[in-house]
């Protein structure tokens, strides 16, 4: 799979996992708490793949335009990854609070997907290629079968 379709296919599944806990009730405390572990484990995973692999590729083949588009890519993840999703995380999934956070990491995820499939994915393409994307994505599917190990190994631990 070449990479820009495994990170698509990666894109859908976190809007799934938003979908259904942005419909969840306050009631349902056990889905919640599931849905936002495979969140957390869906985008970190992700963010690795675009920033160890994708993104250094796109940036080193571009020009100023697509240093811009890097960066803000890489602000968008930071401020998911150590504000918003550990907020989130930290608050109880039986309160109000918790439906408006999901609501804000909806939108944030949302847009930034977006912004990356409309704008960086189709530069990624004329950039760098079929054969380079075939490569990146060999990469990534080795990366994540690395990271779900880890990360199993780490839960079973905690």
């Amino acid at each position: 799979m070449n990479a820009i379709d495994l990170l698509k296919a990666d894109h859908e599944r976190v809007k799934d996992i938003l979908a259904r806990l942005s419909e969840s009730t306050e009631r349902a405390l056990k889905k919640r708490t599931e849905l936002l572990g495979k969140l957390e484990t869906e985008i970190s995973i992700h963010t690795r793949l675009e920033e160890d692999i994708l993104y250094p590729a796109f940036k080193q083949a571009g020009s100023k335009e697509q240093d811009v588009m890097y960066f803000e890519a890489k602000e968008e993840h930071r401020t998911v990854d150590s504000l918003v999703l550990p907020d989130l995380k930290a608050t109880d999934p039986g309160t109000p609070e918790f439906a408006g956070r999901v609501k804000v990491v909806r939108e944030l995820l949302e847009h930034h997907i977006e912004e990356e499939e409309k704008e960086m994915f189709p530069q990624a393409r004329k950039l760098l290629g079929k054969a380079t994307l075939d490569e990146l994505g060999k990469q990534m599917e080795n990366l994540k079968g690395k990271l779900k190990k880890e990360m199993a190994t780490e839960h079973i631990a905690a």
